[in-house]
């Protein structure tokens, strides 16, 4: 099978990469930004610019029977641009889209949209996980960048012979992960006490590999065609569990205080941190049961097993 990956160079797609040419046996044509090392096996590589709604795909999309589409603007902590909802759209919306209509022109088979569980929203009530049949809720310009592209790509199913497949997972971790996960890492690596002790949440995760893996079954699955699906690693944490099992991984004590969570919440209010507070303490699950029964998938990696190789012991 012929598969063009797009943000080949990211953290998912160095990943997806690698698996699709060592071990599946794939032709790989991956799509990047601008020129760069790393591509490990990579038969093709086409640098095709920035992703927008003018970006030319010809040259990448020829003989291509599967696109994965994983270049994305992602969520921006600090976001300093005057439109933030503007920039996120001119990617995540009408690069997605001129992409897809492109792959659709050229007589691609199947499109696998990354998309984000933003576009349900960002908290869960306890033990009533988020569902791909959930109305949307997205709550910040990348979420609403990804649900645009989401309703986009299903219009295009319908007017057109090309299948998608929209898969939004939650927080992905592994080694070499960025963002909120590598920085509760390094605290746990320095064993410094967290307070952090008291917090009773779910969350849920998925480990790199699993969500490899995951996409890996939609590209060949017949059922996977024009569904939309949620990816996780089936056991969800609270975060004194996580913080637990990542110091279990590092072999590092877990210090942990039992700070009341409403002073957690109001000092952090005080400082200015109370969105980063709500992520620790705030419940976000996801149902997998559909990727089970619709494709018999479960995850392969447990999520010890993902947590030693996110630390680099495996």
């Amino acid at each position: 099978m012929n598969v063009l990956v797009t943000g080949a160079t990211g953290f998912v797609g160095q990943t997806l990469v690698r698996r699709l040419v060592l071990h599946e046996g794939h032709d790989v044509r991956c799509a990047i930004r601008k020129e760069r090392d790393g591509l490990e096996g990579a038969a093709h590589v086409h640098v095709v610019g920035e992703v927008d709604a003018s970006t030319d795909w010809q040259r990448a999309l020829v003989d291509v029977d599967c696109v994965v589409h994983l270049a994305a603007r992602v969520h921006v902590m600090r976001d300093h641009c005057y439109d933030p909802l503007m920039e996120f759209r001119r990617l995540n919306t009408d690069g997605t889209l001129n992409l897809a209509r492109k792959a659709a022109a050229a007589g691609v088979h199947r499109f696998i949209c990354l998309s984000s569980i933003k576009v349900n929203g960002e908290a869960t009530h306890h033990g009533r996980p988020f569902t791909p049949d959930d109305l949307a809720a997205p709550q910040d310009p990348y979420g609403i960048s990804k649900h645009e592209a989401e309703v986009g790509l299903r219009e295009i199913t319908r007017t057109t012979e090309m299948q998608v497949v929209i898969i939004r997972p939650t927080l992905v971790y592994g080694e070499g992960a960025k963002g909120n996960f590598k920085s509760l890492m390094k605290l746990v690596a320095k064993s410094l006490p967290l307070p952090l002790g008291s917090i009773k949440n779910r969350r849920s995760f998925v480990g790199i590999d699993n969500l490899v893996d995951f996409i890996i079954t939609c590209l060949e699955h017949p059922a996977a065609a024009n569904e939309t699906f949620m990816v996780s690693d089936g056991e969800d944490l609270s975060t004194p569990d996580l913080i637990r099992r990542m110091a279990r991984a590092m072999n590092r004590p877990a210090r942990l205080l039992p700070v009341p969570v409403w002073a957690l919440q109001a000092g952090a209010s005080l400082i200015g941190k109370g969105d980063a507070v709500q992520r620790l303490c705030g419940n976000l699950q996801v149902d997998i049961s559909k990727a089970r029964t619709l494709l018999g998938w479960n995850p392969p990696i447990s999520v010890d097993e993902g947590l030693s190789r996110a630390v680099g012991g495996g």
